[in-house]
């Protein structure tokens, strides 16, 4: 059976990885990843287009000069591309965040394992714990980067504005504000680090009083040694 200690330090990284994965889930299951005004200027009159979607849906209205709602349609996001390199794009971040899923969820096993027993095995332990919580991140991180690149340089915003209204004329400018199911994949990565973290000092400590019991004898006391 694990030490108080042990099963003290390891639950605690249990409760990070599990809060991890919530995240991750909710920042697949929800469509406020980004928020979108992309203008249009035509011969008669301009008109702009508000987005607000995910990697899976979302919703767009279209105003006229006046603000007036002309439409409102709800969409699927990958339905509204064609095969261009947005729509590859937020398929690949899709996959990576299963990725980070699947990490996520596996380290949370592991970090439970050790909270009450002793694997023999060397990867079920502590490297096991950093490899996954490692690679969440990364997958998380490298989510996080891919997102805004496809907003900046694939046009994701003004593709789906156009597929969604096809006579729309010529694009002007746009204005992007980030969601909260983007952001918070920031606390993912950061619970990830504290995992890591918790699971570090634990070894650390164990590792620093396994080489305090085995000091060389010349480092004892002298009387211990004359006695």
């Amino acid at each position: 059976m694990p030490s108080r200690k042990k099963t003290a330090m390891f639950a605690s990284a249990f409760f990070t990885c599990i809060c991890s994965f919530v995240i991750i889930c909710v920042v697949l299951g929800t469509q406020n990843w980004m928020s979108s005004n992309v203008h249009f200027s035509g011969t008669s009159s301009n008109s702009t287009v508000s987005l607000t979607y995910g990697l899976f849906r979302g919703t767009c209205e279209q105003y006229v000069e006046t603000r007036l709602k002309v439409s409102e349609i709800t969409f699927q996001v990958t339905e509204k591309l064609n095969a261009t390199k947005a729509r590859s794009t937020i398929t690949a971040i899709i996959v990576i965040l299963v990725l980070s899923l699947l990490s996520s969820l596996l380290s949370s096993g592991f970090t439970c394992t050790n909270a009450v027993s002793n694997p023999y095995q060397t990867f079920l332990g502590p490297t096991g714990v950093y490899t996954w919580n490692s690679l969440c991140g990364i997958f998380t991180l490298l989510a996080m980067i891919l997102f805004p690149v496809n907003i900046e340089e694939n046009g994701l915003s003004v593709e789906l504005a156009r597929a969604c209204f096809p006579t729309l004329q010529a694009h002007s400018s746009s204005e992007h504000t980030y969601g909260y199911s983007y952001w918070i994949m920031l606390a993912t990565i950061f619970l990830n680090i504290a995992s890591v973290i918790i699971i570090y000092s634990y070894d650390h400590a164990r590792y620093s009083k396994k080489k305090e019991q085995e000091r060389p004898i010349e480092n004892a006391p002298k009387d211990v040694i004359l006695f």
